[in-house]
């Protein structure tokens, strides 16, 4: 018998920061993604908590690179900018002036599409809105002043999208979305910052409106237990759908 070949599963990676990074625990949107996807794709987390688009354009060419990119990547999703939009003077460690923001998502986009994923299949995603009285009950916790304004991740929102429409890249305009027609956004977050529970299942739901188009095509990885000949099963097992090595 010839040796099998090993099935590859295409891959959606989530880069980010904190807010992908924890999109993996119970009722978070990158659980629900990843369970929409079972059998078409593997759903990779690469959120690295505290990040700002400075640290993570350093750390991007060592997380995706051509060999990766050859195995097939279907989709990615570069979500910073709450750490960027810091206030400089009370966060200076992960501010970001607004032009190095903006470039550095170029960069980043620039980069995944000399690796071969192309700028289609990037979603730039803003970050949410925040909401100043409850972010600022965290802060003087921690003994320090607010740190953020939800005017300045507008900003940061805004040179978001413009980055994504000059990349040619999609972008989820979350800021936008969360205060569309003046509704309380603070419910769909946590600590005034990071997403609730309810602030996930908006964030997949949105989400999943463009993810979706990209991953549709992608066939059922492995037949329906239904579909497999009980007389010769190795016929059906072998014979699967979706990309093999």
């Amino acid at each position: 018998m010839s040796k099998l070949k090993r099935i590859i599963w295409p891959q959606v990676v989530l880069f980010g920061d904190s807010i992908t990074q924890f999109s993996f625990q119970p009722n978070g949107w990158g659980s629900d993604i990843a369970n929409k996807l079972v059998r078409k794709c593997d759903v990779v987390n690469r959120g690295l908590s505290g990040y700002n688009s400075r640290w993570a354009k350093i750390a991007l060419p060592r997380i995706i690179d051509r060999i990766s990119a050859d195995s097939n990547i279907a989709a990615v999703t570069v979500f910073f900018g709450a750490n960027d939009s810091s206030l400089p003077e009370s966060n200076p460690q992960q501010h970001v002036p607004l032009p190095e923001y903006t470039q550095n998502l170029k960069d980043m986009v620039a980069h995944l599409t000399s690796v071969g994923v192309s700028a289609d299949k990037v979603i730039l995603i803003t970050p949410p809105p925040l909401h100043e009285p409850d972010w600022e009950v965290e802060c003087r916790m921690k003994g320090s002043p607010l740190n953020r304004m939800n005017a300045m991740a507008g900003e940061y929102a805004q040179a978001c999208v413009l980055a994504a429409g000059q990349c040619g890249a999609e972008v989820l305009d979350l800021w936008t979305l969360m205060q569309k027609d003046g509704q309380d956004f603070s419910v769909y977050l946590s600590d005034g910052l990071h997403l609730s529970d309810k602030g996930s299942e908006f964030v997949c739901l949105h989400l999943w409106a463009l993810l979706e188009r990209k991953v549709d095509a992608l066939p059922i990885i492995l037949p329906y237990w239904g579909d497999v000949d009980n007389d010769n099963p190795e016929a059906s097992v072998l014979s699967h759908s979706g990309q093999d090595q």
